[in-house]
């Protein structure tokens, strides 16, 4: 190992361990040269891994801020819900509806879920707050035809505990569309957005076993606390 690897590994171990915690100044580049005896340079190579890998932001005059590293991670290839994701996760979670009504589509939410022109649609927005801070905003949009009937509770539990047990739809897969959306008015309002100006946006068009296409959601994540994960699996010919 490379001695800017050892510091960097050393420095990322104080991080990890909360020896050194979120928004604290790491020591100064002459401190850090003087402890491990290193350069300049050698000090410099292992800031910059840290600050690439996200665990510090440079800060002129300041020095290098320890970012916080706690996220939380959702599977992008999944079809799982929130509830069910929030067991695997510690600390306090909660749901809070913010709307669950049913209203007549507009054309743009006709096209999305491919509806006949008398079908209304479930409107539901749901903030979730992990540990006191909302950084998630859900927008579910559902055929009414295929789901006569939600309310809060229902929204605020489990839509799709309800839609598998008590409506006993089979709900088959997701399509998903993962994209940096600039905050709206709207995020700034319902979420805890500290000084982001853009979001993590998640789009998926959510179908039963039979192919039909019955929900269209649009979920928000503020940046700094999640990470998306997956599996990937190399195939030959």
């Amino acid at each position: 190992m490379k001695k800017y690897e050892a510091i960097y590994q050393d420095l990322l171990n104080m991080i990890e361990s909360h020896k050194i915690k979120a928004g604290e100044l790491l020591p100064s580049e002459f401190h850090l040269r003087d402890y491990y005896k290193a350069s300049r340079d050698t000090v410099r190579k292992a800031l910059m891994m840290l600050s690439q890998n996200g665990y510090i932001q440079k800060s002129q005059g300041k020095g290098s801020i320890v970012l916080d590293i706690t996220r939380f991670n959702f599977p992008v290839s999944g079809l799982i819900s929130f509830k069910e994701l929030a067991s695997t996760i510690s600390g306090k979670v909660e749901t809070i509806v913010n709307c669950c009504e049913c209203i007549e589509p507009d054309e743009e939410i006709k096209k999305l879920l491919m509806l006949k022109n008398d079908t209304k649609v479930w409107y539901i927005e749901r903030i979730r707050r992990i540990n006191g801070e909302a950084v998630i905003f859900d927008t579910d949009i559902l055929n009414a035809d295929i789901v006569p009937y939600i309310n809060e509770q229902i929204a605020q539990n489990s839509l799709y505990d309800y839609l598998e047990h008590e409506l006993e739809l089979k709900i088959g897969y997701a399509k998903k569309e993962i994209t940096c959306r600039p905050v709206t008015s709207k995020d700034q309002k319902l979420m805890d957005l500290k000084n982001y100006d853009m979001i993590v946006n998640i789009a998926s068009f959510v179908f039963l076993e039979d192919t039909t296409l019955f929900q269209y959601t649009i979920s928000r994540h503020r940046p700094d606390k999640f990470r998306f994960n997956d599996f990937a699996r190399r195939t030959h010919n």
